[in-house]
C-alpha cells in the first residue's frame, strides 16, 4: 500500500465514527489541487476493496477492530515489535519491510494481520499504517567509511550505513556514537542522523557501555539543581535536634555486613538472645528525613527509579553526597535509621514487630568474605579484632538465619541458584577476568534478615490498610507451567506434580531431587524462565517465590526508590497521622512509584545485561583461539548458546553446525542435522574461542575439533 493510501488510511481512524469528507480532508490536510484526482481514484478504489466506505458523503473506516495505536518497542535488522498499550499490553511482530522507518518510542497506528486469540504459540503480526508521533529517541552506532565518506552504521536499526547530516569534523572510523534522526526516511535505510556525541573506540567496552546509557536516557551525570541540594546535605553528623527527638540506640552493637567494595550502606543489623527466641533488629539508612517530597533530590530520584551496578561502575540513583555520606551507614559515626524491631521465638515465627525512628552508631563496617571466615573458623587474629565489639553476635545471627532458612524451604519456596558474573577490570576500565560470584554462609544470613523485615513492613501495611508499594511475584499462567512440564520430560528430568495449577513448592521439589544432577544448572535455569518477573504493585498480591501473602522492598532506600517510597509512608504512620490522611495523601502516590519503580527497575536489568556482554566480550577478545569447556545452555534455530565455566555465553552459528534442517523442539533440543547429530540443553561440551564482536557484545564459539570428529 503506497504512502497516499496509507495516510487516507490514517486520517479516516483518527477521525472516528464521525469520518470526513472529501472537502474536509482536502482542507485539513492541505492536499495540492494536482493530487485531488489521485484522492478520487484511491477513495473509489479503496471502496472497491473493502478498506473504507461512504455514507452521505462522508468516509469512514471499514473493520476498525483490526487498526489500533501501539508503540515501538523493540528494533532489530529485520524485524521489530511494537506493543499495544491498555490493561492487557500485547506485542506484535512486525516485518523490517512494514516498519515504515519507526524507531523504538514511536507511536504508531498499526494494522494487525494475525491474531494473538487465534495463534496462541505465536506472537500477533502487525503492519504499521503510519506513524503518529514521531519519538526523538537516540541509538547507537559506529562510524564506518563507505565511498570516500563517513557514515554511521547502527548498532540495532538496520544493516546499511546512514548519511551523516552536519559537521563531521572531529568523527573518525571505528568510534562509538549516538546519533538522533534528523531526517526520516521510508525505510530505516533512508533516515539521515545527526551524530549527538562520541564515547571512543567501539572496541572498548567501557565506551560500549557509556553509550548504551545516554542512548536511553540513563543519566550518568546529576542536574545542577540537584547537587546543589546535595551540597547543602554533604555533612557529616545529623542535626542535634532530630536525634534527640528520635530512639536512641547507640549504644546496642548494631554493625553492617555488605561487599568489600560496598560504599552506600545501607542496612545495619542488632541480634541477641531473648527468652524462648530472639530480639531482631533491622536498622535502614532514614534517606526519607534527608530527601524531601517535591524536592529536586526526590524527582530525580523518582525519575532514576533504581541504581544501576555494572563491571566496576555504579550509577546511582541519589548523589554520593548522600549515597556514600549522610544517609550511608559508615562505622563510628552517629546516623539516622528507621528500624524494624522485631521478637521473633525460638522456631522462627515472627512474634511482634514495630518500626521506630532512631539514631544508631555502627560499630563495624562488615565485609561477607571476612565474616565467613569467622563463621567457618579461618578468621585470623586481624579479623577477630576488627570485630571484637560484636563477634559475640555472630553466633545468634548464624542460628537464627538457619532457622528462618528451613522455614522458608518448609513454605515451599523454590530455592534457585543464579550463576552472576563478577566482572573484574584493570585501572584503565578494561575487563581482564571474568568469575562466578561467590555467595557464602553470611550472605544468606544477610538476606533472611532482610526478608523478614520486609515482611513485617508489608504486614503492617496490609493490617493497617494504608496505601503502599508492594513487591509482588504472581503465579505463572497455566501454559507456561504446561511448557515446563514438556520441557522437563524432554531433558529426561521427572515432571510429576509439574502442570498447570502447580505451586511453588512443586517447582521447589524439582530443584532439590535434582540437586546432584548434572543438569542442576540448567533446571534452574528454565524453572527461573517459566516464572512470571517480579514487580511492584500498590495492590498486594503476594510473593510466589518466596511463598509469603506479605511483601514489600523496606532495606535499600539508598538505591531503590520503591523503598524510599514506603519509608515516606510509614513515616507519617510512625509519627500517628490518621489513616485517612495517609490514604489521601499517598493513594496515587503508591499507584505511580510502583509502576515507575517496576518500569526503572527493567531499564537498569536490561542495561546491566547489555552492558555485561560488552565487558564479557572485551574479555574473550584476549582469548581467541583458545579452547574451554561448558555446557549447552539454550538452543535456537540461529544456532546452539554455550556457557562457560567462568559465566562467559557465546554462541555456535548455525553455520558452523552439520548441513541440516534445523528445528528447536520443546525449547530445549536443536535437531535436523543431517548426521543425526542432536543438540540438547545441559549437554556438556568442549568449545574454542573463534571470533568477538566487542561492539555487538557477541561471542562465536566453535565446537572443539575438526567436525569430522565430532
Amino acid at each position: 500500500m503506497n504512502k497516499f493510501k496509507r495516510h487516507i488510511i490514517s486520517a479516516m481512524y483518527q477521525a472516528g465514527e464521525e469520518g470526513l469528507t472529501r472537502k474536509e480532508y482536502i482542507k485539513k490536510y492541505e492536499l495540492p489541487k494536482k493530487m485531488v484526482k489521485k484522492l478520487d481514484d484511491y477513495l473509489s478504489e479503496m471502496k472497491k476493496y473493502g478498506d473504507i466506505s461512504c455514507k452521505k458523503e462522508r468516509w469512514r473506516l471499514k473493520n476498525v477492530g483490526m487498526y489500533f495505536e501501539a508503540v515501538v518497542t523493540r528494533i532489530s535488522q529485520k524485524s521489530g515489535f511494537i506493543t499495544q498499550q491498555g490493561d492487557f499490553p500485547t506485542e506484535y511482530f512486525v516485518r523490517g519491510r512494514d516498519l515504515l522507518g519507526a524507531i523504538p518510542g514511536d507511536v504508531v497506528l498499526a494494522k494487525m494481520i494475525s491474531n494473538a486469540e487465534i495463534d496462541l504459540n505465536h506472537c500477533p503480526e502487525a503492519v504499521v499504517m503510519d506513524i503518529l508521533q514521531p519519538s526523538d529517541m537516540l541509538m547507537t552506532g559506529v562510524i564506518v567509511e563507505a565511498g570516500g565518506k563517513l557514515l554511521v552504521l547502527p548498532d540495532k536499526l538496520c544493516g546499511e550505513p546512514l548519511g551523516i547530516s552536519g559537521d563531521k569534523k572531529g568523527l573518525s572510523v571505528g568510534e562509538k556514537v549516538v546519533f538522533s534522526i534528523k531526517h526520516r526516511g521510508e525505510h530505516h535505510y533512508d533516515h539521515i542522523v545527526t551524530v549527538e556525541d562520541v564515547f571512543g573506540s567501539c572496541e572498548n567496552a567501557r565506551a560500549g557501555a557509556q553509550a548504551y546509557m545516554a542512548a536511553n536516557g540513563l543519566h550518568t551525570e546529576f542536574p545542577d539543581e540537584v547537587l546543589y541540594e546535595a551540597s547543602k546535605l554533604n555533612i557529616d553528623d545529623p542535626d542535634p535536634d532530630e536525634t534527640a527527638r528520635r530512639l536512641d540506640l547507640r549504644g546496642e552493637p548494631i554493625f553492617t555486613i555488605d561487599g568489600a567494595d560496598t560504599k552506600d550502606i545501607d542496612d545495619a543489623i542488632s541480634i541477641s538472645r531473648a527468652e524462648g527466641g530472639y530480639k531482631l533488629g533491622v536498622h535502614i539508612a532514614d534517606v526519607s528525613h534527608y530527601v524531601k517530597k517535591g524536592s529536586k533530590l526526590d524527582e530525580e530520584a523518582f525519575f532514576r527509579g533504581t541504581s544501576i551496578y555494572y563491571a566496576d561502575r555504579v550509577v546511582p540513583m541519589l548523589p554520593k553526597e548522600l549515597s556514600n555520606g549522610i544517609c550511608s551507614l559508615n562505622p563510628n559515626v552517629d546516623r539516622l535509621a528507621f528500624s524494624c524491631l522485631m521478637e521473633v521465638s525460638g522456631d522462627g515465627k515472627l512474634l511482634k514487630y514495630h518500626f521506630e525512628k532512631t539514631v544508631i552508631r555502627s560499630r563495624v563496617k562488615g565485609v561477607y568474605s571476612e565474616v565467613n571466615k569467622i563463621i567457618d573458623g579461618t578468621a585470623d587474629d586481624e579479623i577477630k579484632e576488627k570485630y571484637a565489639r560484636v563477634i559475640d553476635r555472630i553466633p545468634v545471627m548464624r542460628e537464627l538465619a538457619e532457622i528462618l532458612e528451613k522455614n522458608r524451604i518448609a513454605r515451599g519456596a523454590p530455592e534457585i541458584d543464579t550463576a552472576e558474573s563478577k566482572i573484574i577490570t584493570d585501572e584503565n576500565g578494561v575487563c581482564v577476568d571474568v568469575k562466578p560470584r561467590e555467595r557464602g554462609v553470611a550472605e544468606g544470613i544477610i538476606e533472611e534478615f532482610m526478608l523478614m523485615a520486609n515482611n513485617a513492613a508489608a504486614s503492617l501495611a496490609m493490617k493497617e490498610k494504608i496505601p503502599f508499594v508492594y513487591r509482588v511475584h504472581e503465579a505463572p499462567p497455566a501454559d507456561k507451567l504446561i511448557a515446563l512440564n514438556e520441557t522437563l520430560t524432554a531433558l529426561r528430568v521427572n515432571p510429576e506434580g509439574i502442570g498447570e495449577n502447580s505451586t511453588a513448592a512443586d517447582l521447589a521439589r524439582i530443584i532439590r531431587e535434582n540437586r546432584d544432577s548434572e543438569k542442576y544448572t540448567v533446571i534452574n535455569r528454565i524453572i527461573l524462565r517459566s516464572m512470571m518477573k517480579a514487580k511492584y504493585s500498590q495492590e498486594p498480591l503476594g510473593h510466589y517465590g518466596l511463598v509469603m501473602p506479605e511483601y514489600a522492598h523496606f532495606t535499600s532506600p539508598i538505591r531503590r526508590y520503591a523503598d524510599l517510597s514506603i519509608h515516606r509512608i510509614l513515616t507519617d504512620y510512625v509519627y500517628a497521622l490518621s489513616t485517612e490522611k495517609i490514604c489521601k495523601r499517598y493513594g496515587e502516590f503508591a499507584n505511580r512509584a510502583s509502576l515507575q519503580a517496576s518500569n526503572t527497575e527493567l531499564s537498569a536489568i536490561h542495561c546491566e545485561r547489555e552492558c555485561e556482554n560488552l565487558y564479557m566480550a572485551e574479555y574473550m577478545k584476549g582469548h581467541v583461539g583458545e579452547e574451554f569447556d561448558g555446557f549447552i545452555s539454550g538452543v535456537s534455530p540461529s544456532g546452539v548458546f554455550v556457557a562457560l565455566e567462568n559465566t562467559v555465553e557465546g554462541m555456535i552459528p548455525v553455520s558452523s553446525l552439520p548441513l541440516g534442517e534445523y528445528e528447536v523442539m520443546h525449547s530445549v533440543i536443536l535437531t535436523g542435522a543431517a548426521d543425526g547429530t542432536v543438540y540438547t540443553v545441559g549437554d556438556k561440551v568442549r568449545v574454542k574461542c573463534v571470533s568477538v564482536n566487542v561492539n555487538g557484545g557477541f561471542i562465536d564459539f566453535d565446537f572443539a575439533g575438526k567436525k569430522e570428529e565430532r
